[in-house]
């Protein structure tokens, strides 16, 4: 059961961590709720600094050289991984370390996973009796995940980062067509922060035939005056 759900937005250049622990910090000293200690809290990270490799070719003494190919990895970044159930894959990360350590500082020992750890095995979950190929776009703001399953299987995950509705599409249709999937037949599901009077949806559906929202079979009814497809890596972190 949901008490209470909020939302705080921020926008600051990606290479300013210390500038978003100073925004957390002032959250949570004028937030009342986030004052107690808690039983137990989980915290999802996005961000694009993920990779996903085979558990079958998974070394976690190699963890820098899984990232190193796609990520820039500082000298100090702490790197660390999630097994995502459902598969036999390992999601290699690097979380927002100061705001871990804020947070160890305020509620002591706690849970922590990647978006993408999330993200990925819900869908695998949901979608474990599919045989089709299917394809999701988890928007945040103006960035966004693509997972692309194909039956009972991860195909892709990638993250996007765009500031035009033509960047979007670009890299959807870039995706697509680098999969060999045709715009005219492949189910597309939308996700996140996009609505069907959005630019982002006009200009989806101008190009792609079969595209939807995913709405979860089960949606927390406290929060009913939210879209089903919106907040889904944050209401399905268990």
């Amino acid at each position: 059961m949901f008490e209470n759900f909020n939302e705080f937005s921020f926008s600051l250049p990606a290479s300013s961590p210390y500038k978003h622990l100073e925004f957390v910090e002032e959250i949570f000293s004028s937030e009342p709720l986030l004052q107690p200690k808690y039983k137990s809290v989980s915290v999802t990270h996005f961000n694009n600094l993920a990779t996903q490799v085979p558990a079958a070719l998974f070394d976690k003494k190699l963890l820098n050289t899984y990232l190193k190919y796609s990520v820039k990895v500082l000298e100090n970044d702490y790197i660390t991984y999630d097994k995502i159930d459902n598969s036999e894959i390992i999601n290699v990360y690097i979380p927002f370390v100061n705001i871990n350590n804020f947070l160890l500082e305020k509620y002591g020992a706690f849970n922590f996973k990647h978006s993408s750890t999330i993200l990925i095995e819900n869908l695998l979950g949901s979608f474990k009796n599919s045989e089709n190929k299917k394809c999701f776009v988890n928007v945040y703001a103006n960035n966004f995940e693509i997972v692309v399953l194909n039956g009972n299987k991860l195909e892709l995950f990638n993250c996007f980062n765009f500031k035009t509705k033509e960047d979007f599409i670009y890299y959807i249709l870039f995706t697509a067509e680098q999969l060999k999937l045709n715009p005219e037949e492949f189910e597309l599901f939308l996700m996140g922060d996009i609505e069907k009077d959005s630019e982002l949806y006009s200009i989806t559906y101008k190009y792609i035939r079969n595209v939807k929202f995913y709405e979860p079979s089960q949606f927390p009814t406290e929060l009913s005056e939210l879209p089903k497809h919106s907040n889904f890596t944050l209401l399905n972190n268990n």
